[in-house]
């Protein structure tokens, strides 16, 4: 822990010698208690997370967290109307989870921050929702397993179709064997939609503290087309449409193919750039996936928009958030599952976090099976990126025969930050 302490202080943090060194145990909840949440990021999604919380019941939101000043005022206003009571705006994650009375935090930063708000916030003994992709790249996903395990954390990824009847009556169906054999299952990847033209770099706004937006990742300019939503076109904050998209639609087929503890074995891709390189990301892209038993899983712009389309050989089941359809044989649909085949219910992603803080169990989008559908993202941009065909040991975690590739299955962090394993 000395090294911890260490790390804050070198961070502008005045508050290390309040952090304890050994595991803070969950606080026992009553039947009528509440879960006292803070909010790591309340733009755009974030926003849509903070409105969840607020109508929740079980829930007092007493704490809102951003860089962006006024980012952060509309989000304290929001909280505030709700008359739920006074809310703490900070600027610095840190001090908000210096409070011992949060419970639990809400963390819906820009990917390249979700691994340190996570890990940071299980040590200070939060139970916490990290916003998918969980990850930026694979070692940060393990070690985000690892803190939650160690600090014994509820942690939930933002993959909210496993709360989605649909999904889940999609995955049931594959997993009955209902629809025979799978040979192919095709994954609709929306395009960018980065709104261009690109800007030269300038300054940052006032209302940005712009240095601690970039956090661990490199120190560059600011562009006003690097941030906010559009970070997730640049390599240092995200992985495009890959890790957006992806992080839904490869996480049900993961979870339709019962491979949440696995993944794939074998990974290849292709993609184009923008031809004026407005932003880094692939425009489009194609990559296939391997599993056992040769079932293929073809991602991209080509397939099958906004779900999954599992082809067996006694029908075709197409799913999406608004509706699940089966071809040839629509009877299917109406098939009783056996139980052996049904998997956990969830209605609300939201709910089954705050009921999973309460009893401890693990929620439907555990931090593990985040991290492995994050894999599955990271892999496939890889594939695209090298432009090599991929053998995956799932077991190590490691790209096997592949130095290059194996490389980028991590990322250095731009000082003071570390990424620590086993804390």
């Amino acid at each position: 822990m000395s090294n911890r302490r260490q790390f804050l202080a070198t961070t502008g943090a005045g508050v290390a010698a309040a952090w304890m060194p050994s595991v803070i145990p969950a606080r026992a909840f009553g039947a009528n208690d509440r879960v006292r949440t803070g909010h790591i990021g309340v733009r755009n999604q974030g926003t849509n997370n903070l409105k969840e919380l607020l109508k929740n019941k079980n829930v007092d939101v007493v704490a809102v967290c951003d860089v962006d000043s006024e980012v952060l005022a509309k989000a304290e206003k929001l909280v505030v109307a709700t008359n739920k009571g006074p809310v703490r705006a900070e600027k610095d994650f840190r001090t908000l989870l210096n409070d011992k009375s949060i419970d639990a935090v809400v963390v819906t930063t820009p990917d390249h921050w979700h691994a340190i708000a996570m890990i940071e916030a299980c040590m200070a003994g939060k139970d916490v929702y990290c916003e998918k992709p969980l990850s930026l790249f694979v070692t940060e996903g393990r070690a985000m397993v690892e803190a939650a395990r160690k600090y014994n954390r509820v942690v939930q990824t933002g993959t909210q179709q496993r709360s989605d009847k649909r999904f889940r009556q999609a995955v049931e169906i594959v997993r009955s064997g209902l629809l025979g054999k799978i040979d192919r299952i095709r994954v609709g990847i929306p395009g960018v939609n980065f709104t261009g033209p690109a800007v030269a770099n300038s300054s940052a706004p006032a209302n940005l503290d712009y240095d601690r937006w970039l956090g661990p990742a490199p120190k560059k300019p600011y562009n006003e087309k690097h941030v906010h939503y559009l970070f997730r076109f640049f390599w240092d904050y995200s992985g495009g449409q890959m890790t957006n998209f992806g992080a839904h639609h490869l996480d049900i087929v993961q979870w339709a193919l019962n491979k949440d503890s696995s993944g794939p074995l074998e990974i290849s891709g292709k993609g184009q750039y923008h031809k004026e390189n407005w932003y880094e990301v692939p425009e489009k892209f194609e990559v296939t996936y391997t599993y056992e038993d040769n079932v293929k899983v073809i991602a991209g712009q080509d397939q099958p928009p906004g779900g999954v389309f599992f082809e067996g050989t006694n029908g075709n089941l197409y799913v999406t958030r608004s509706s699940i359809t089966c071809d040839k044989n629509p009877d299917i649909l109406k098939a009783e599952i056996p139980e052996a085949n049904r998997v956990t219910v969830s209605d609300n992603h939201f709910q089954n976090w705050v009921e999973c803080i309460k009893s401890r169990e693990k929620p439907i989008a555990d931090v593990a099976i985040g991290h492995r559908s994050a894999t599955v993202c990271h892999l496939g941009n890889i594939a695209v990126r090298t432009g090599r065909v991929l053998q995956w040991d799932a077991m190590r975690e490691s790209i096997q025969g592949d130095d290059e590739s194996q490389a980028m299955l991590s990322r250095p962090y731009r000082e003071p930050w570390k990424l620590e394993r086993n804390i």
